[in-house]
């Protein structure tokens, strides 16, 4: 299973990486990783009209897409389409941002876990 990571560097800019789940234990449900830490649940719906300039994510926390995707930018040009039912583990809190739009002008709904 892959996660998505915008991550900053020690410059200000941001780009993405892949980081893969690590899985613990595996059994008759199937593999599951380690419990990792989180501080709560937000629950999002963002309208297809969505289209946010440069910002630092507000703090770190991973981002589920459930019925529509988002087209998120980095600093350093590359932009990924996190689909939906991906994450995306938003850690770029300081330094240039990144660009968020939504695609195709649906509306999104989402899930923010914050980790901190």
């Amino acid at each position: 299973m892959r996660i998505h990571n915008l991550y900053v560097d020690a410059d200000g800019e941001t780009h993405f990486r892949d980081i893969e789940v690590e899985w613990k234990t595996e059994g008759r449900g199937g593999k599951m990783s380690a419990t990792l830490p989180a501080t709560g649940i937000i629950f999002r719906e963002t309208p297809g009209s969505y289209d946010y300039e440069w910002h630092p994510a507000p703090r770190r926390q991973y981002i589920i897409n459930l019925d529509a995707g988002v087209s998120i930018q980095a600093s350093d040009g590359e932009t990924r389409i996190i689909g939906a039912g991906e994450v995306i583990l938003v850690e770029d809190t300081h330094g240039k941002g990144h660009c968020s739009k939504a695609i195709e002008g649906k509306l999104r709904h989402s899930i923010f876990v914050p980790i901190e």
